[in-house]
């Protein structure tokens, strides 16, 4: 893990990455079209630094990760989701125009930016040449190279741009940086990825692009890709240092091969600039961006007055556009999600916790937010201004913060401070149509905060477009439900009158069944109308359940497996196989075999499994249906129920039903079947296995535990 000076750290806080106007342009127009695709979408973000690290840093937050951190960017835009894209794209636009960074006005952003892509794309092909398994992953690295430099040019300003200006690509940079810094720009890149949770290979890549010669033969693959890729980004001729990296890497590299990559590196890069409308310089690839950018005179407003007035007006304008975007967002997680990310880019605001209202609207807790430190989760604040001064923004409605008090913050001020790891705390009121909605509590330093004193009116309208964003998905959640609960009830009532209905017919069939039986000799049929009887009860059980909850109770004891399946080969063998000249085979035990399962369910189970195979055989095909007993899974007992055909076999999307059920609607007739298997296999604890290939045949075993307490096991 990389380290920084604490000096360092808190400049860092405040830093930003920008990115070349032509690109934000195309990425919003690129959100708007309905159908672009993630993979257009990436290509657009792999084009640029600053775009790069923002969606890396939102996909690996707390709130999005789950486990496995998401290092390629079309998986972390899908992680994100397109409207949670737009938001960012809107907010990164509105930052630019609203706030712009006067250390990053006199600094060429696209001399920066084409040695960055230049770098990602020599990178990558070298990775291809070098036959390394992650070419992505080191394209990324090479574009994140130099991250660090923009960020200590934003947070350190006139020192740094001196810096750049005397010293950009010589021999000493790495050394005269760090002992005027005490870090220098490729640490602080690998410590940003760090903090972004990532495979410290990758973070690795970016600290090590400056290391010497020596010292780099030393590291694994991907720094060595990187500082190949930045070397060569600077010359076209085989120095000492190069030859010697070249010569021991391992597989081999030829450096005509390299230099061939880095020619189409300059052509793609060159493509890639005029297709954006981004002028670089004409001695690219030799970097200028040492020098500062000129930039045009902007008027300055005549008093203090107007300036008031054109930023309070400027800041309902631009941030129109991010409430029009956060009402499209579908539900509230994705909602704080984006107000965290639109505070972090508009105000700087890295720190964040929210506490909503309670149904009451007379207390604030954080207990339904994720995503924040846990004292959040635990609080209950009551809306009294003496008890916190996140109650005190609520009913004042208006922003607070600890650096205004005159008197000594209260306790649990201090706590939530510390919780954020910040010297104080800013609260901005969540409130819509006089409605509580809660309050976002940031945490903040008092430099950070004097910074953001000209924008406080912005702060309050951010929340109050918080707030009627959340109040919009709350209500339409309610509303859902509400629908939700009127479209049970009115099921409810078919359901019931269905049920009324059928139980006529029924009843009727059963008494004729009955009179048939004691009108025939004791031997014969007398067994199939037993079991006849007997399934015309299971239709009307299941015909009952409809009105009844999905979960069936516990069953009362065992079953005989084996006399089931007899009693359904009986019943079903001549109608589902024989009668279409599909072939049966056996392999059952001659002695009774109990298991603990509801008798319905296993039939269900079973006539479903064999539907589905009399559906898919055609004449001549074959069935194999057997039994066999004492499995050990697990150190458990279970009886294995196979049925094998060598019929049409599966695709890999209708075996999927057997374990993630679809919607009815989306699912065809043997789709449904499998599904109905899946959900009573596992509402018992039977587990299933599934082989099946196209035009080879299916064989499923479904392994029914032995025992209650397996059962439960696998339901658990």
């Amino acid at each position: 893990m990389h380290s920084l000076p604490n000096s360092v750290l808190e400049s860092i806080d405040i830093a930003r990455i920008p990115s070349p106007p032509e690109i934000l342009l195309r990425l919003v127009r690129t959100v708007e079209d309905e159908q672009a695709t993630m993979g257009e979408l990436a290509g657009i973000v792999e084009q640029d630094p600053g775009l790069a690290s923002r969606i890396l840093s939102v996909a690996n937050s707390p709130a999005l990760r789950r486990g496995k951190e998401f290092n390629n960017l079309e998986t972390c835009l899908i992680a994100l989701g397109t409207r949670l894209v737009r938001s960012l794209a809107t907010c990164l636009s509105i930052q630019r125009l609203f706030d712009r960074n006067p250390h990053l006005d006199k600094f060429d952003v696209a001399d920066y930016w084409s040695h960055s892509l230049l770098v990602g794309e020599i990178a990558r092909g070298v990775a291809e040449l070098a036959d390394y398994p992650h070419p992505d992953e080191a394209y990324l690295s090479g574009l994140l190279h130099d991250i660090g430099e923009l960020i200590l040019l934003s947070a350190l300003g006139d020192p740094y741009q001196r810096f750049l200006v005397n010293s950009a690509e010589t021999p000493r940079l790495q050394a005269e940086e760090s002992q005027l810094f005490g870090t220098t720009h490729a640490d602080v890149g690998g410590w940003l990825i760090d903090q972004w949770g990532l495979d410290s290979v990758l973070a690795d890549g970016v600290a090590f692009h400056h290391a010497s010669a020596a010292q780099i033969v030393t590291a694994t693959a991907l720094p060595q890709i990187v500082w190949l890729a930045q070397t060569l980004s600077t010359t076209a001729e085989s120095t000492v240092e190069l030859s010697l990296v070249v010569n021991r890497s391992s597989p081999k590299l030829e450096m005509s091969a390299l230099l061939a990559v880095r020619e189409r590196a300059i052509q793609r890069a060159r493509q890639i600039a005029e297709a954006l409308g981004i002028g670089i310089a004409d001695e690219f690839p030799k970097r200028s961006a040492a020098n500062p950018a000129p930039m045009p005179h902007l008027a300055n407003p005549a008093n203090p007055a107007e300036e008031e007035i054109a930023a309070a007006v400027g800041g309902m304008a631009l941030l129109q556009p991010l409430q029009q975007d956060l009402f499209q967002l579908g539900s509230d997680t994705e909602v704080l999600l984006a107000l965290r990310e639109s505070a972090r880019i508009l105000f700087d605001l890295p720190k964040i916790a929210i506490l909503l209202a309670n149904e009451k609207g007379d207390a604030l807790s954080g207990e339904k937010v994720g995503a924040q430190p846990e004292l959040f989760r635990q609080l209950s604040i009551p809306l009294i201004s003496s008890r916190s001064l996140a109650a005190a923004a609520v009913i004042g409605r208006q922003v607070r913060t600890t650096f205004d008090q005159t008197d000594s913050p209260a306790l649990l001020d201090l706590q939530l401070a510390r919780a954020l790891s910040a010297d104080g705390l800013l609260c901005i009121p969540m409130q819509a149509r006089s409605r509580v909605i809660g309050v976002m509590v940031c945490g903040l330093s008092e430099k950070q905060y004097g910074r953001l004193l000209r924008r406080v009116p912005w702060l309050a309208n951010f929340g109050k477009i918080a707030a009627i964003s959340l109040d919009a998905v709350f209500e339409a959640a309610q509303h859902r439900q509400q629908v939700e609960a009127e479209l049970t009830q009115q099921f409810s009532r078919q359901a019931r009158q269905i049920v009324h209905e059928a139980g006529n017919p029924l009843g009727i069939i059963k008494s004729y069944l009955s009179i048939l039986e004691r009108k025939l000799p004791e031997d014969g049929v007398r067994q199939e109308l037993a079991v006849l009887t007997e399934e015309i009860d299971r239709v009307a059980n299941i015909v009952g359940h409809m009105t009844q909850s999905l979960k069936s109770t516990p069953p009362a004891g065992n079953i005989d497996l084996v006399g089931v399946l007899n009693d359904f080969l009986l019943l079903y063998a001549d109608t589902l196989f024989n009668a279409k000249g599909i072939r049966v085979e056996t392999a059952l035990p001659q002695l009774e075999l109990p298991v603990p399962i509801n008798r319905d369910n296993l039939k269900q189970i079973v006539l479903n499994l064999w539907k589905n195979a009399s559906e898919a055989l055609s004449e001549g095909k074959l069935i194999k249906i057997s039994v066999s007993d004492n499995l050990i899974h697990n150190g458990a007992s279970y009886v294995q129920l196979r049925v094998d055909d060598n019929g049409p076999g599966m695709a890999e999307d209708t075996i999927q039903a057997l374990y993630r059920p679809k919607p009815v609607a989306d699912t065809a007739q043997r789709g449904i079947g499998l599904s109905v298997v899946g959900s009573l296999a596992r509402r018992e604890g039977i587990l299933i296995t599934c082989r099946s290939q196209l035009g080879a045949g299916t064989s499923i075993a479904l392994l029914i535990p032995k025992n209650r307490d397996s059962a439960a096991g696998q339901q658990a």
